[in-house]
């Protein structure tokens, strides 16, 4: 019998509007089946109260709407996608699944299995580049190799970029007979899931015009709001990349800057994948770090005794986000001031920021501790009192998070900072000579 349909499997392209793999899968001349799965290995790791698988969810509500207006539907699993993919794609007849490539370590060997497994069926499972605007090969030096400097690669980007006509792809021809329309299911409960649904206010997904233009301006002033809190919605998709860089690319450079420093880190981790763990500059994995539970105890929980730390980390443990001037300082405390390794500061920020996206944490991390790409030098240590009147003179910021600063109930100091910068660059040195 002749296959009749597709499946498109959404992961992190919570969008039918300019949808890469989507619109590759329309263009088949077969019925597209639209799918999502809450993948069951990524969930057990979580907490019972999660506001990212809320945010998801939600998200997962509004796009099976979206489907039924075409006569369609989204079916939505929950369990092992390598068992969940090949199984459906026999039983719903289809000859190909289609998505949109990941580059995490996780989702590379996931994807493997399921090809290797499809292909069994004489199935195909098909790829499209979606969530970044240049993948693997297409940015790296001219000998193949892939930049570790981000200067000369996002010269290289911007190069490419401005040779390519207008990205994105039109859905304006959507039509009802594009999509299989059998396949209406109700949506499994969060609950049934093992999550709490927990309402929050997310971050809108339109940022205004002057926020771009401002970006500039006001990106480093935690008391503002000068950035525009996208990075939930670029993480899974819920927005296009190619629409934000083409809206983008005529009003802010530096905010540009911002989306090229996230393909640039995307595309380090899939030429690096065990960068995740290990150090970029492997030298830097011979550093004798403290194991000090208690100094990381008071990190996490924003009681240092440093005003733009503690409200840094007061900010994210409240909201699941935090500016990103800070990010630097509070990551820039614990590897250096604290000398605790940057690997305990990396899982901690994954389980609490909403915008978490593994390769954008992980080199962040080690650009603050100086062990990867393009790092800051080990000897640049963060002077959290300067940070403070550079960027926040007048205290808004920590006011807004730490009440008890200025009174008796704030902690003092947990490590005196010339002490603390002494002992890092003493330790940092020991470790790179070995």
């Amino acid at each position: 019998m002749n296959a009749t349909n597709v499946i498109f499997w959404h992961r992190r392209d919570l969008r039918i509007h300019d949808n890469a793999g989507l619109n590759k899968a329309l263009k088949s001349g077969h019925k597209v089946i639209p799918l999502f799965i809450f993948d069951q290995n990524i969930l057990s790791k979580l907490e019972t109260k999660d506001k990212r698988v809320s945010f998801i969810y939600n998200e997962i509500i509004r796009l099976k709407k979206e489907y039924q207006q075409y006569g369609s539907d989204l079916i939505v699993f929950y369990g092992n996608p390598e068992e969940i993919i090949p199984k459906k794609a026999l039983e719903l007849n289809c000859s190909e699944v289609y998505t949109n490539r990941d580059y995490e370590p996780y989702a590379i060997k996931r994807d493997k299995a399921i090809y290797n497994e499809l292909s069994r069926n004489h199935i195909q499972f098909i790829g499209s580049k979606d969530h970044v605007i240049f993948e693997k090969n297409e940015v790296v030096k001219n000998d193949g190799t892939p930049y570790l400097v981000f200067t000369p690669y996002s010269k290289k980007w911007k190069e490419l970029y401005n040779t390519q006509e207008q990205l994105g792809f039109d859905n304006h021809q959507l039509t009802q007979d594009l999509f299989s329309p059998h396949h209406k299911q109700e949506l499994l409960e969060i609950e049934s899931m093992g999550f709490i649904d927990e309402s929050h206010n997310y971050p809108s997904k339109e940022p205004s015009e002057s926020q771009i233009k401002s970006y500039q301006n006001n990106r480093n002033f935690p008391s503002k709001q000068g950035t525009t809190r996208l990075g939930i919605h670029l993480r899974f998709g819920t927005i296009s990349i190619r629409e934000l860089a083409n809206k983008s690319k005529d009003k802010s450079d530096t905010f540009l800057n911002e989306l090229i420093w996230r393909d640039f880190y995307q595309m380090i981790l899939y030429h690096f994948p065990e960068s995740s763990k290990k150090a970029i500059k492997k030298q830097y994995d011979q550093i004798e770090w403290e194991k000090d539970e208690s100094h990381f105890k008071k990190w996490c929980d924003g009681m240092t005794g440093y005003p733009i730390v503690d409200a840094g980390m007061r900010e994210l443990n409240n909201t699941g986000f935090m500016h990103n001037r800070v990010r630097m300082i509070t990551a820039s405390f614990l590897t250096k001031h604290l000398l605790i390794d940057w690997r305990w500061g990396e899982a901690y920020f994954a389980s609490k920021l909403l915008d978490y996206e593994m390769a954008s944490n992980v080199g962040g991390w080690q650009w603050a501790s100086g062990s990867g790409c393009d790092a800051a030098p080990y000897f640049r240590i963060f002077n959290p009192y300067t940070q403070q009147q550079k960027f926040d003179k007048n205290f808004d910021y920590v006011r807004r998070w730490v009440p008890e600063f200025e009174t008796d109930e704030y902690p003092k100091p947990i490590i005196e900072h010339k002490h603390a910068r002494e002992r890092a660059l003493e330790r940092y040195k020991k470790g790179l000579q070995q």
